[in-house]
């Protein structure tokens, strides 16, 4: 595979089958378990077809998931928002689960988009190497680039297992991060709409 870049994440060769299972006895040794042992024998091939599944996010290209709107739609000009939408990703630091849900909204100019799509966008950054501040900037600017709606509301909130399993140990606590552009940003009664469709008291 030759180095390209996919929605400005560059994309090296990758290491073969082999090299990653071999990656992976390493780690098994360092941690005193054998790698050579019954229970632990197949896990190289399996953790490498996990993280293939939780890494999928590299080999798509969000710009073109958008790409598909719909013009159709009878004058529709209020607000569209897609609430729930669980995710699963890993934190860039220490390597662990991120788990939570992200709430999408936009207002539209002339054009739509599935709403499938936006799931699927959530889950393209979601399947990376991730911090949850630029998670939700890239779905929000991506949104906002590719169907250039009057504005763009994204919300995440989830739960740190780097914090909840290892450090501080604040099981109970979430983090919450939102990117607000155009009318959400600059018309605080749309922003507040927003929030209440999502759940989230909003600050007067």
């Amino acid at each position: 595979m030759n180095d390209q870049t996919i929605a400005g994440v560059e994309q090296r060769a990758r290491p073969s089958q082999q090299e990653v299972e071999e990656a992976i006895r390493v780690l098994i040794r360092w941690t005193g378990d054998d790698p050579a042992r019954e229970g632990l024998v197949d896990t190289p091939a399996r953790v490498a077809r996990a993280y293939r599944e939780f890494f999928s996010g590299y080999q798509q290209d969000p710009v073109q998931i958008l790409t598909r709107t719909f013009s159709e739609v009878d004058g529709y000009d209020e607000m569209i928002v897609l609430s729930g939408i669980r995710f699963e990703s890993y934190c860039e630091h220490h390597l662990v689960p991120m788990i939570g849900t992200a709430h999408v909204g936009y207002l539209p100019e002339k054009r739509v988009v599935g709403i499938s799509k936006l799931a699927r966008l959530v889950d393209v950054y979601a399947k990376r190497l991730q911090i949850q501040e630029k998670m939700t900037v890239q779905i929000a600017d991506t949104l906002n680039g590719v169907l250039q709606p009057k504005g763009v509301a994204v919300v995440l909130r989830a739960s740190h297992q780097c914090m909840s399993t290892r450090g501080v140990h604040k099981a109970a606590a979430e983090m919450i991060t939102s990117r607000m552009l155009g009318a959400f940003r600059d018309n605080p009664a749309t922003r507040r709409e927003f929030l209440a469709l999502v759940g989230i008291q909003a600050a007067r």
